[in-house]
């Protein structure tokens, strides 16, 4: 028993630290999307740079910390520790200095000012390096330093965000002789978003510094043979789901017309950004539910577990996707305030559903996991990735951010039915599919009408019935199991 509470506080701690900073991230939607900040061209450009952000992440890892983690409990720990960290503390180094070097060709190759180029190599190399630091964190099961590291992280972020763009202005204005003012510029609010985010990543590095400096820098050539082995699958992986994620940015960037490229990019980013309740939703899911998968494996009905675990997610998520669709143009006004943002409110439900999609396909991989075929994982994602790019290249001319919102849950239900049918064939799971096809189509037909439909968008209504009604069908569907769960209590 102390086992399963152990696992359930890490797996809450972990989760916390993963979850609330995407929740912090969210709270700067109003704040980077207020027109006395950022307009939307400008937005728009931030949200590039972020994509490449992302993007770049993953190279820079090359899947060292899931290599990490894999060879900890077999090999020398020590060695696993020092090997990785000096892979990744030079590779960082040669990134830096190449990419520093190259400044002004990769500003012209991204169309991105070079100096947020600087800016954003070295938010790369920080990140990287306190890679190994935060696994060993982890590996030596230091949840609560870990969690108040990361969470740290983003408040510090989030603080000097507002601090930049909010405060300093007004007591820059205040106080013109203090030194305070020495560090305002006019329209210089892109910079401090990005210096904001340098000083809460040298902060994290520096708190993280012990393992540089306590470590025993021996390389062991061999083991980091093997270890790159396990990890450039993984890399492959990463870059893969990168691009599903979020190289649609980048991509309407280089299609779209250089005068509007970026005011479209500034407007789908930030209506995408209402997929977030949903993202939170399946993040926390799986963070809680992914430990139970495995530790249930060899119980003897551990299949119809997990297919019960499924459709409930599928419930939970409809119940979601329903509510925040109906309610979206509410929710846009406390989130986006900037009505030229407003436009690209047609994507949102796609968006939604693409990243519920994505929910059910990180549910139903159980089978590969279980079975060790983690390069089926990696075969789906690149087929997901190839959806994405081919339709956006498609449709971007024709329709804009809406043909990137279609390749986006194009991409990720083809993966969540692939990886359904794969699973079928390796690791069968009796899904109730009558009963999970029932509540997704009710919700995406319910959803649609409720937001396509002029006048039920207008009203409420009919949403707020919608709602009802679909709380109602799932209640008599599932009465006796929640009657059952109600006593429990």
């Amino acid at each position: 028993m102390s086992v399963y509470k152990s696992l359930f506080k890490q797996t809450a701690i972990y989760g916390l630290a993963t979850v609330l900073p995407r929740m912090f991230s969210f709270i700067l939607v109003p704040l980077y999307t207020d027109p006395k900040v950022l307009n939307v061209e400008e937005y728009g450009e931030v949200s590039i740079i972020f994509s490449w952000l992302v993007f770049f992440n993953v190279i820079l890892s090359y899947g060292m910390e899931t290599s990490f983690f894999r060879f900890f409990s077999k090999e020398d720990n020590k060695s696993v520790v020092s090997t990785s960290t000096i892979s990744l503390f030079w590779s960082s180094i040669a990134f830096l200095i190449i990419a520093l070097l190259g400044r002004n060709y990769l500003a012209n190759a991204s169309n991105i000012e070079a100096e947020y180029i600087v800016y954003t190599i070295w938010i790369l190399v920080l990140d990287a390096l306190v890679i190994i630091p935060f696994s060993k964190l982890r590996a030596e099961k230091r949840p609560i330093f870990y969690a108040l590291i990361k969470i740290g992280n983003v408040a510090l972020n989030l603080f000097l965000n507002l601090f930049f763009l909010l405060w300093l202005p007004k007591l820059a204005v205040s106080s013109p002789d203090s030194f305070i003012s020495t560090i305002y510029f006019e329209n210089f609010q892109i910079g401090y978003i990005f210096v904001a985010n340098i000083i809460a990543s040298l902060a994290t590095f520096i708190l993280l510094s012990p393992t540089y400096l306590k470590m025993n820098w021996h390389f062991d050539v061999q083991l980091w043979k093997k270890m790159m082995q396990y990890s450039l699958p993984v890399m492959i992986a990463g870059i893969a789901f990168a691009i599903n994620e979020t190289f649609d940015r980048i991509l309407l960037d280089y299609i779209l017309p250089e005068d509007i490229a970026k005011t479209e990019i500034g407007a789908y980013s930030a209506c995408y950004k209402l997929a977030l309740f949903m993202t939170l939703f399946a993040t926390a899911f799986r963070l809680g539910i992914e430990p139970f998968f495995f530790s249930h494996s060899s119980n003897e009905n551990a299949s119809k577990t997990y297919a019960e675990i499924t459709k409930y997610f599928v419930i939970f998520g409809s119940i979601i996707l329903l509510v925040v669709v109906v309610f979206a143009d509410v929710l846009k006004m406390f989130i986006i305030r900037d009505a030229s943002y407003w436009e690209a409110m047609k994507v949102v439900p796609l968006i939604i559903l693409a990243n519920f999609f994505l929910g059910i396909y990180n549910n139903l991989s159980v089978w590969y996991k279980l079975t060790d075929k983690t390069k089926m994982g990696m075969y789906i994602s690149i087929v997901g990735a190839i959806i994405t790019l081919v339709l956006n290249f498609l449709l971007i001319p024709i329709w804009s951010y809406m043909g990137s919102a279609i390749a986006t849950i194009s991409a990720y239900g083809s993966m969540m039915l692939i990886s359904y049918y794969l699973g079928n064939k390796y690791y069968p799971i009796p899904y109730d599919m009558k009963k999970i096809f029932g509540y997704l189509g009710l919700a995406i037909l319910l959803s649609g009408l409720s937001f396509y439909i002029k006048i039920f968008r207008e009203t409420y209504i009919f949403g707020i019935l919608a709602i009802i009604f679909f709380a109602y069908f799932i209640y008599r569907n599932e009465k006796e199991i929640l009657l059952r769960i109600i006593k429990k209590k």
